[in-house]
């Protein structure tokens, strides 16, 4: 194929299950899994007495028993107490147990990377002006 007859596209689902499924296939060939699933989720949440979910972390374990952070979120009016932590532990613990021995995350200078550091997590990175203004923190612990 020349560079002519090429053309860039926004993708259907099934193109975007395609790419996805490719890049799977070249990360199993380069390093095989260390896990059965490639993405095993490490879901918790913390309600109040009323049965309401007052926060929550969303994670996974993924490939080669890496643990990533994508979501942690307490209520306003439950913060500060040390609710995060507790979750934050719980998923740590969660983690080990599937094997994991290092966590990474991201996130915003207005979210809570001074928290993560509290509890262990060191930067290894800052993209400035994400977004514009704003700092985006990488960080990791081993576990």
């Amino acid at each position: 194929m020349n560079e002519e007859s090429i053309k860039i596209e926004i993708p259907n689902e099934e193109e975007v299950d395609y790419i996805d499924d490719m890049l799977m296939e070249h990360n199993k060939l380069s390093k095989p899994f260390e896990q059965d699933e490639p993405y095993i989720k490490i879901n918790r949440c913390i309600k109040n007495e009323k049965g309401e979910v007052i926060g929550g972390i969303l994670a996974y374990s993924v490939f080669w028993h890496i643990f990533y952070i994508d979501t942690l979120w307490i209520h306003d009016d439950y913060r500060n107490r040390g609710y995060g932590s507790i979750l934050l532990k719980e998923a740590e613990d969660a983690a080990r147990s599937q094997g994991c021995h290092i966590a990474h995350l991201d996130t915003f200078d207005f979210q809570g990377p001074d928290f993560y550091m509290k509890n262990g997590y060191k930067v290894f990175g800052i993209l400035e002006d994400s977004p514009k203004g704003h700092k985006e923190y990488f960080l990791t612990k081993k576990l």
